[in-house]
């Protein structure tokens, strides 16, 4: 009897082992400087270290481009899947199909675990003289990436503050690094990026500033701020107020503004097994990931947990099944 055990243990740890094998997943990222392109890096060498399946990072234009392909390129018959980092009215408005690109084809995808809060930010410098949202109005602004997470945002915040981009001075879809740089090089006068705590390429832009005599400046999106006021109005519950200390980016003060819990995504169509195995070598792992991403210290199993049957876009039950197991879901 005990041998009959022990070989159909032998089975299944082999069937297990030999899924992994078998199974492709792909992470859909964002852009290089962004968090999310280091925080999908490092969940891809969990994933690999740990047997979970053969697995890559990709650069992408984040959060809209995720979801697209999420949408369009897993294939469950070939076991092959894309999984990514999706900003919360991004992934709201896909699988809902009020985004114009999912309108006729929603997403249908499940959260696995959340990430951390995404926040806001505005990047100015002190010598543009922008002091509020409504100063966007008339100069040359980015408004992050085309399909990325980062512009959705941007766009329905300021037709919010009823600021219409066309008529900006300039209007540039630029990503992190090239905003920075833009900036720093004085033909952009701002641009919008949503990111983690800190964001580094921020930091460097921070730097730059200072070697050329001036400073970052981050504009204020506070709750009495009307475009942020309607803003949050139309996108509730899914936006908290939250303060970017001034410590983060050596700024003169702390500046209030929006953040987002980023979430981190795959297909429903994922089977429940392999997403299992997925939450559990991440949270199995932490440490790899919150040395390596700062802004992954938010990264926990129980922070995952006290979300689940609370959002708009349900957990995946594979994932639910390693929260509970762990207790973090009654």
């Amino acid at each position: 009897m005990r041998k009959m055990v022990m070989v159909v243990l032998a089975l299944l740890l082999f069937a297990a082992n030999g899924y992994a094998q078998s199974a492709k997943v792909v992470i859909a990222t964002g852009g290089i400087g962004g968090v999310y392109y280091y925080y999908g890096t490092q969940i891809a060498e969990i994933f690999s270290k740990n047997n979970v399946a053969a697995t890559t990072a990709i650069q992408t234009a984040a959060s809209v481009d995720n979801m697209l392909l999420l949408r369009d390129k897993s294939d469950p018959a070939k076991s092959s899947f894309f999984i990514g980092t999706v900003l919360p009215d991004t992934a709201y408005f896909t699988v809902t199909g009020k985004h114009e690109k999912f309108a006729e084809k929603p997403a249908k995808a499940n959260i696995l675990w959340m990430m951390y809060p995404n926040y806001l930010h505005v990047v100015t410098t002190e010598a543009t003289g922008i002091k509020t949202l409504a100063d966007l109005d008339g100069k040359r602004v980015s408004t992050g990436a085309p399909g990325s997470g980062t512009e959705f945002t941007a766009l329905n915040l300021l037709q919010a503050a009823k600021i219409d981009p066309n008529k900006f001075r300039k209007w540039e879809k630029l990503g992190a690094k090239e905003s920075d740089e833009a900036l720093a090089n004085g033909t952009l006068d701002a641009y919008v990026w949503s990111g983690g705590l800190p964001t580094g390429s921020i930091i460097e832009l921070a730097n730059t500033l200072r070697r050329k005599g001036t400073n970052l400046f981050l504009v204020p999106l506070p709750d009495s701020d009307p475009g942020v006021a309607a803003f949050k109005q139309e996108f509730a519950g899914l936006a908290d107020s939250q303060t970017i200390p001034k410590t983060v980016y050596s700024t003169q003060a702390d500046t209030p503004t929006l953040a987002f819990w980023n979430m981190f995504v795959g297909p429903a169509s994922l089977p429940e097994d392999l997403a299992y195995n997925m939450a559990k070598a991440v949270f199995e792992n932490l440490e790899t990931l919150h040395t390596s991403v700062k802004a992954a210290r938010d990264t926990t199993a129980e922070n995952s947990g006290r979300f689940v049957g609370k959002t708009a876009i349900p957990f995946h039950p594979g994932a639910v099944k390693y929260f509970t197991e762990k207790g973090f879901v009654k």
